[in-house]
């Protein structure tokens, strides 16, 4: 049976914040090499939306997503590989589709239930993970003898650290929701059904803010972390880009905080004047 829409895109509810949802419930979402074209094409429109600045990704119904479509990687079998099965050449096409992007503009995954094998990697294309109370990471595909090729030898151990990546990915064990946000995989737990309400609620706070600047320092953020050859040469990027950011934005915050806006620590209203 055809599926028309294995990925949805909604630009219209929330200004300035696309949400995109694997559209395959009952397949946990796992992904099929046509979902895989779908996710990458609605990330890069993501990216080449001026009036887009945050992208909320998340799975429908109570899953984020199952990994690869172990269905199709069988009917595929050893000869027919599939068009998506591509070595990585810049920023094209992944197996799970926009997995070797370092994506432009800010991303909050939104997971409830399984977030597993290539659904782990999907989830840390993110800056920040909101994980319902009952989710599961984990990189289960250990079981079956497929291995991590988008992205998850390389992004996890830069976000949870050498030890526990390998803890996770030599085991393939289940990570609940609270370990993970003790390791520092989730960013925030939050009730079951409410992933996504509270992944909303961070893209608007992130919207109020100045975007050159929030973006160049998320940017020297993924430069330090992977494409810097020494500690030097991520302080020197850091400054060179940073410092573009003074003329054209910094100036004018420093302008509101003289007049009064954002004392003590306060966020309220601190994008007015």
């Amino acid at each position: 049976m055809e599926e028309p829409h294995r990925v949805t895109t909604d630009v219209s509810s929330y200004p300035g914040i696309s949400v995109i949802a694997i559209n395959r419930p009952h397949r946990k979402n796992a992904v099929d090499p046509l979902t895989a074209k779908a996710l990458y094409e609605a990330i890069l429109l993501f990216e080449e939306d001026p009036k887009q600045k945050v992208c909320v990704l998340t799975g429908t119904g109570s899953s984020f997503c199952a990994g690869a479509d172990l269905h199709a990687v069988a009917k595929a079998g050893n000869d027919e590989p599939g068009e998506n099965l591509q070595p990585v050449n810049g920023r094209n096409l992944g197996p799970m589709g926009p997995s070797r992007l370092t994506i432009k503009k800010p991303v909050i995954c939104a997971i409830a239930g399984y977030a597993v094998a290539g659904g782990l990697e999907l989830s840390l294309l993110a800056d920040m993970r909101v994980v319902e109370e009952d989710a599961v990471f984990g990189v289960f595909c250990r079981r079956w003898g497929v291995p991590l090729i988008d992205g998850g030898t390389v992004r996890l151990q830069a976000i949870v650290g050498l030890g526990r990546a390998l803890d996770m990915i030599l085991t393939g064990r289940p990570v609940s929701a609270q370990e993970a946000l003790n390791m520092g995989l989730a960013s925030r737990v939050v009730p079951k059904g409410d992933s996504v309400k509270e992944a909303i609620a961070i893209a608007r706070q992130l919207i109020t803010f100045p975007e050159l600047c929030l973006n160049t320092d998320r940017q020297s953020c993924y430069y330090s972390a992977y494409e810097a050859s020494s500690f030097q040469d991520a302080m020197a990027h850091e400054f060179d880009v940073g410092s573009r950011v003074i003329s054209k934005e910094a100036i004018a915050g420093a302008a509101k905080f003289s007049k009064g806006l954002g004392r003590h620590g306060s966020f309220k209203d601190h994008s007015k004047l």
